[in-house]
């Protein structure tokens, strides 16, 4: 269990991090979005005890993580894949964290192993890894002490597709048997694909928080038809938000079933009609955010 409760962080009169609450419950992945600059990893430095904060309070396990002892036993933890020594060997790495730790060196071995780094890339300097082999390094290090929980910022960072989805059925079977994980990622459609709950943020404050189901579902609703204009003037006159789909068709607030009739009593043949999905999440992120993101940028 992760606990964040009226999380703030000022620097000056800037407020990076403005009455942050929400909770990351055990055996689930929780997806944690905003655009770049709003606060997303301000918040995981202040929940993992690098960042004060200037009022508020984060727990892991019922504890602030510096309270933990050895927190690497409890709390596996990666914020910045590249920040290691670059003279040291991947191998050494993990070896120095499993030493600190107080592990069994095999445990060296099976991360290794895991995260799907060979002997060969094992002995190499750091400084000659790819970002995607820090990225797999940073995950074994984190997952070296068999914590409960998990706290990843940008993860999928420098992996390939093969990757992408590697790291997706890690996340989802260490939650499954019974971890926390909070993950943030910039890419939404991983984020969709394996979270169970979102919180998403924008300029410092929470602006959605709930579960996938409940967020897809206030996505709202896709439709096409044999007269999409006809059919979102409709909407909007019924008092709907309605707007055309790059690809055709409409994206609405309204519920399918209130689109149905309104094409009925318009005569309006339907081509299509469901709950916006993965693209009304995308629609409702970037409304969310949009006063805090950058063009082109969501992270």
């Amino acid at each position: 269990m992760i606990e964040v409760e009226n999380l703030t962080r000022r620097y000056g009169p800037y407020v990076a991090v403005d009455d942050v609450s929400f909770r990351v419950h055990p055996g689930t992945v929780t997806g944690f979005l905003g655009p770049n600059g709003a606060g997303k990893s301000t918040c995981m430095r202040m929940i993992t005890g690098l960042t004060p904060p200037t009022s508020g309070t984060a727990t892991v396990l019922g504890k602030p993580y510096a309270a933990l002892g050895n927190p690497g036993r409890h709390a596996g933890v990666l914020l910045d894949a590249s920040a290691q020594h670059n003279g040291r060997t991947g191998r050494e790495i993990l070896t120095l964290g499993a030493i600190m730790m107080g592990l069994d060196r095999r445990r060296v071995d099976e991360m290794l192993e895991l995260v799907g780094l060979t002997p060969a890339e094992s002995r190499r300097r750091l400084r000659n890894y790819s970002l995607g082999m820090r990225q797999r390094l940073g995950i074994a290090h984190a997952l070296l002490g068999d914590p409960q929980v998990l706290i990843l910022d940008e993860p999928a960072n420098g992996l390939d597709p093969a990757g992408i989805r590697w790291m997706r059925s890690l996340l989802r079977g260490f939650a499954d048997e019974g971890g926390t994980v909070l993950l943030s990622s910039h890419l939404l459609h991983e984020i969709e694909v394996v979270a169970d709950d979102l919180v998403v943020i924008g300029r410092g404050k929470i602006v959605a928080n709930g579960s996938k189901a409940e967020l897809m579902s206030a996505a709202g609703t896709t439709v096409r038809s044999t007269d999409d204009a006809r059919l979102a003037n409709a909407l909007e006159v019924g008092g709907f938000q309605a707007g055309p789909l790059a690809g055709g068709g409409v994206h609405t607030d309204a519920e399918p079933r209130m689109v149905g009739q309104l094409a009925l009593e318009q005569q309006i043949a339907l081509v299509e009609l469901r709950e916006a999905g993965t693209a009304g999440l995308e629609e409702m992120f970037l409304q969310l955010t949009a006063a805090d993101a950058r063009e082109g940028v969501a992270a």
